[in-house]
């Protein structure tokens, strides 16, 4: 597949989400992996009824290694690389599909010319479409700034609506939290759904955005420590968990730096907050937000970012939605010249 069409439907894809956002609910392959999690999560949970007690994340770690449920851990592997697996391989034989499509077409465009374009354009277009859910910019930005929207209405519309972006309880947080928290999730679905899917399908192709996609829902869906809506994940998630970790390294951490430079800070600085959440990749966006913006974000007793900047006012939401632009803008030429390079490579 040569270097115009990966680069055309990156482009294309982008646009697709800014015009149209997300595909019904039906055709979603991100909705179809969470079918899969979903289901064998259920199996998982089922397996591990009898399993070990409940393990508090915060308990000392010899009593945590003791109380180690090896059984739900290789479970859950098993589960994962299966879904894995399944989603990779069709996206393998999707884009293969396409780049046998694409021969054709570049073999037409010597011998008839306009239906050799007109075949290009078509692969371009179908890439883009399979590329596209694995992006969610229009839904992210959406829903923050209808947290926002409800925070207007009452305190508690904003907690109800802070509910579809985050796991955390809100039914304590104040108005500041409920927005600190809106903007945290802006910052790091930042980097989840929007560098990282990019980042991979530069890397990797099709299938490399298609696998990062199933590991991080994954993680959004099994990466708890201890019990979540009654069930425990504290090893049957800890594949999951770990995996999404590895994948998104690099990607928060580009995040992170495209924040810093196109709001100008000092890389010190962001590594000194980035280091302050338990995870060791949300920090990084989170923390070049909380820089970018002047503000203090973080979740209540577990870590301040920027403990000096003041309280999320309404104002700070649309400036965490321009910054978070801004890093779109500035990815779309890495990815470009990245493509470039890779196809040097290959070639």
């Amino acid at each position: 597949m040569s270097l115009l069409v990966p680069a055309l439907a990156m482009l294309l894809a982008l646009l697709v989400d800014r015009w149209f956002g997300e595909p019904p609910l039906r055709l979603h392959p991100v909705v179809w992996m969470g079918n899969y999690l979903g289901w064998a999560g259920g199996r998982l949970q089922r397996g591990l009824r009898s399993a070990v007690p409940v393990v508090v994340s915060n308990a000392p770690l010899a009593a945590r290694e003791e109380a180690a449920d090896y059984k739900a851990f290789w479970l859950g592997a098993l589960y994962w690389t299966g879904g894995l697996a399944l989603f990779t391989v069709a996206a393998v034989w999707l884009e293969n599909m396409l780049r046998m499509l694409g021969r054709w077409a570049a073999s037409l465009v010597t011998d008839a010319g306009i239906a050799g374009c007109l075949a290009s354009a078509v692969v371009v277009v179908l890439l883009a479409l399979l590329l596209k859910p694995m992006l969610a910019w229009a839904m992210l930005k959406g829903e923050v700034l209808a947290v926002e929207v409800a925070l207007g209405q009452s305190l508690q519309a904003g907690r109800d609506r802070l509910n579809w972006l985050v796991s955390r309880d809100t039914t304590s947080l104040s108005e500041a939290e409920v927005r600190e928290s809106a903007i945290e999730s802006l910052a790091e679905n930042l980097s989840d759904s929007v560098v990282a899917p990019i980042f991979w399908f530069v890397l990797l192709g099709l299938p490399g955005a298609v696998a990062y996609r199933f590991a991080n829902t994954a993680d959004a869906m099994w990466g708890y420590k201890g019990i979540y809506k009654g069930q425990n994940w504290e090893w049957a998630g800890k594949w999951a968990a770990r995996f999404d970790d590895v994948l998104n390294w690099l990607p928060s951490r580009l995040t992170g730096l495209l924040l810093a430079l196109t709001c100008g800070l000092r890389l010190n600085s962001l590594r000194r907050e980035a280091i302050k959440t338990p995870s060791p990749n949300s920090g990084w966006p989170m923390a070049a937000m909380a820089l970018a913006l002047h503000i203090h974000l973080g979740k209540p007793g577990v870590y301040v970012l920027n403990p000096g900047g003041k309280d999320a006012l309404a104002v700070h939401t649309g400036q965490a939605v321009v910054c978070a632009s801004k890093v779109l803008l500035a990815l779309i030429p890495v990815a470009l010249l990245a493509l470039y390079f890779r196809a040097i490579i290959l070639s």
